[in-house]
């Protein structure tokens, strides 16, 4: 375990070695006459690949510390049981006596179209592997359900409240507002294919195989969703509800605010102050930012009015990098830098949006549609909702 730890703090040293080498280029490359700028442009542009590599790499290492750390999940006779069974249905297509085991493991039943539930631990690690893979797993809130659809009632505040004497009477004050808000469903799907001859190799591990299939396949279609996703036979994402230029105080419920930048089609250092500014103080303890790579490849060049890079490297373990003193989230479904872009976010994804996952992955073994693989039509209903629309901002680039 100590070898692991001090590689996270060499690749942390190295990370804040490289980004002191990044800011004396970038600064030389401002400040160099025209001759020299694009030699000095060609070094900032390699550095801050550089930057992003060690980022990535200091992330990955401390992400597989924390695995290896995590207890295992609970398990039992009947969980067992029922793993041990499922495994000889995905290798040899056995299932005797496989539904009566989900059934005592689950308690739930065979669909009526066909297929077995993924054992609970095995559901639980393709989940895991889905928050590894997709940033918005990544800082959003996630709740699972065993029903098909998921409601919830939120306040809107306007109770009512006022001023009184000691012997004056207390007259009724308003009822509070609430609203109803509903998850977005959309069953979700993969077909895994395998040879039957690698299913019968005993060193052939099926389990790791379907796990790392189904979640890298899942992972990106469902990252985009929750996201960008148009509420169609799937979530409708973060951005995909109404925004509004209009403040807190007079925008609809449901709706996020956008601000616009004062440059068209880019954005500069004060446009993310204004961005954090406009959102909420009690917002910001739990804030974050949510850009691309090569929109955080712009943000690295930025400084503040004292000079100062507004984004700085996570210098030890643990630490993320920050951008004016909040983490980045990295994702590339987010749009480029371009006019009317709505490039940037802020704020805080887990108290903005829920994942909401319907409890069991569930599992069709099919040998005969594409010969000599044996096909695991593999389907996960899963939705997503926008649950507090003052907690997040968007950075909409002027046209």
């Amino acid at each position: 375990m100590a070898v692991e730890i001090k590689d996270v703090q060499e690749v942390a040293e190295a990370l804040g070695k490289k980004f002191d080498e990044f800011k004396s280029t970038n600064d030389k490359r401002v400040e160099a006459l025209e001759a020299e700028k694009g030699k000095l442009a060609g070094q900032v542009e390699s550095l801050n690949g550089k930057l992003s590599e060690l980022d990535e790499l200091k992330s990955a290492l401390e992400k597989e510390l924390a695995a290896i750390k995590r207890p295992g999940a609970p398990g039992g006779k009947d969980v067992s049981e029922h793993k041990a069974a499922f495994m000889q249905f995905v290798r040899k297509g056995k299932d005797d006596g496989l539904a009566e085991l989900q059934a005592k493991a689950l308690q739930t039943t065979v669909d009526s179209d066909g297929g077995f539930a993924v054992p609970e631990d095995l559901d639980r690690s393709i989940l895991e592997l889905l928050r590894d893979e997709s940033p918005m797993r990544q800082v959003c809130g996630q709740i699972t359900v065993s029903t098909p659809d998921h409601k919830k009632l939120v306040s809107l505040g306007g109770a009512g409240s006022g001023w009184v004497g000691e012997t004056d009477t207390r007259p009724a004050t308003n009822t509070p507002k609430l609203a109803q808000i509903a998850a977005i469903m959309g069953e979700i799907y993969a077909n895994p294919q395998a040879t039957q001859t690698s299913l019968d190799d005993l060193f052939f591990d099926a389990e790791a195989w379907l796990q790392g299939e189904v979640a890298t396949e899942f992972a990106e279609r469902e990252g985009n969703a929750f996201l960008l996703g148009d509420g169609i036979n799937k979530p409708k994402g973060l951005l995909a509800y109404t925004l509004d230029t209009a403040d807190d105080a007079t925008r609809a419920f449901g709706q996020l605010q956008k601000v616009h930048s004062g440059t068209a089609g880019d954005f500069n250092t004060d446009d993310l102050i204004k961005l954090v500014y406009t959102l909420r103080k009690g917002y910001r303890a739990g804030a974050s930012w949510m850009l691309p790579n090569l929109t955080l490849f712009k943000v690295r060049t930025l400084k503040d009015s004292q000079g100062n890079y507004i984004w700085q490297p996570g210098l030890q373990a643990g630490q993320p990098s920050s951008l004016l003193g909040y983490g980045v989230v990295e994702n590339e479904d987010m749009p480029a830098v371009a006019a009317d872009a709505n490039a940037v976010l802020f704020g805080d994804f887990k108290r903005a949006y829920t994942i909401v996952d319907r409890m069991g992955t569930r599992v069709l073994r099919d040998p005969f549609t594409n010969k000599p693989n044996v096909g695991f039509y593999t389907t996960k209903r899963v939705g997503g909702m926008l649950t507090d629309s003052l907690a997040v901002k968007v950075l909409t680039l002027s046209a």
